[in-house]
């Protein structure tokens, strides 16, 4: 499988830098793995489009949006048939409607969550941004059964028969928050979502650094996720199997690109 690591929108203020989306070539067309923010987020900003990209300091290059990489990389946008989102926050969701054609892999509890926001939860009603599935998408709600991964629940993107793309409940950042699961010839890439913030905090070991120990306080505070632990043990547990990765470290995405370019 071929992975192209994108940058679908750069930030200049806070944790997060970058917003790592992949798209990969699969034996079901292209996937785009999130998405960022859409050309229509750049036309027509909303409330919450013009809130984050102010408070963010987000350049609003169109050129960043998943549509033009694509069209960058030789591809028709037409090719992209499927998107699997980590959740439907709008800085993860926002170019779906680049691509009315594609279906949208969501974990069902992600999409009842964009529909019936938490009441006591501003990451909720700020997060979500309606106007950006206006457009009607062909959703593809996927929901547990019985397959697993590493010996935890998954869902396969494609159907039970192709294991080529896995959605992993990972819940916490948001209800429904999920990661996704890509095969590759040398083991699996793990797109984490928003489950943490830099990779060294799901290193297999506790950090000894007191000011990442304490990064890491700081950072469970504001963006609470129950599923790092969970990552940090299938790297401990499975180790070369498994790259992880999550949305905004910049390191981390320059490292894979890096490694990209040189294969």
């Amino acid at each position: 499988m071929t992975v192209h690591h994108l940058n679908c929108m750069t930030f200049t203020m806070g944790f997060a830098e970058v917003t790592h989306c992949l798209l990969a070539e699969t034996t079901e067309g292209l996937l785009l793995v999130d998405s960022g923010l859409g050309l229509r987020d750049y036309r027509q900003p909303t409330w919450r489009i013009r809130l984050l990209t102010i408070m963010d300091k987000v350049p609003c290059d169109p050129e960043e949006t998943a549509y033009r990489q694509v069209e960058r990389l030789g591809y028709s946008p037409r090719d992209v048939r499927h998107i699997a989102l980590t959740h439907l926050h709008l800085d993860h969701s926002g170019g779906i409607a680049d691509f009315p054609w594609a279906k949208i892999h969501v974990w069902e509890r992600e999409r009842e969550a964009s529909l019936h926001p938490r009441c006591f939860s501003l990451l909720d009603r700020v997060g979500y941004e309606p106007a950006q599935w206006a457009h009607h998408p062909d959703w593809v709600l996927h929901r547990l059964e019985k397959e697993s991964w590493f010996d935890i629940p998954c869902m396969p993107v494609f159907g039970k028969a192709n294991k080529e793309a896995l959605l992993i409940p990972l819940p916490g950042h948001s209800p429904g928050h999920c990661g996704v699961a890509l095969s590759e010839d040398s083991g699996w890439l793990l797109h984490c979502g928003d489950s943490f913030v830099r990779t060294i905090q799901v290193d297999s070991v506790e950090p000894k650094n007191p000011f990442t120990r304490w990064f890491n306080r700081i950072e469970r505070w504001i963006f609470p996720t129950g599923s790092r632990d969970v990552v940090r043990r299938i790297l401990r547990d499975h180790p070369g199997k498994v790259n992880a990765f999550c949305s905004h470290d910049p390191v981390a995405f320059a490292a894979f690109s890096e490694k990209a370019r040189v294969q």
